[in-house]
């Protein structure tokens, strides 16, 4: 199994973290997990509505990390979101 890929979110609002994400999840091989930092308080409702709306998984948080640590496992096959709305499904998908 491969090591888990880090997304440093900073600060940055979910809006922008979901961008990166959703880019990130076509850049690494099936089965990838991300481990995402996050101070957003939206974090934690957001990711896991966006991974129920794609098709990817929700592992949730990451105990005993110093700054707020979510993990996402890709899955192939996911349903496609607008690459400047990734909160959205593309049109017949």
């Amino acid at each position: 199994m491969n090591a888990p890929v880090v997304l440093d979110g900073g600060d940055r609002r979910c809006v922008q973290l979901l961008l990166e994400l959703r880019k990130l999840t076509l850049q690494v091989p099936d089965g990838t997990i991300i481990q995402l930092i996050a101070t957003d308080p939206a974090a934690p409702l957001d990711l896991p509505a966006w991974c129920h709306l794609t098709g990817h998984e929700y592992l949730g948080p990451l105990v005993g990390e110093s700054r707020p640590t979510y993990q996402v496992r890709v899955v192939g096959g996911g349903r496609p979101t607008d690459d400047r709305q990734p909160w959205r499904l593309v049109a017949g998908s």
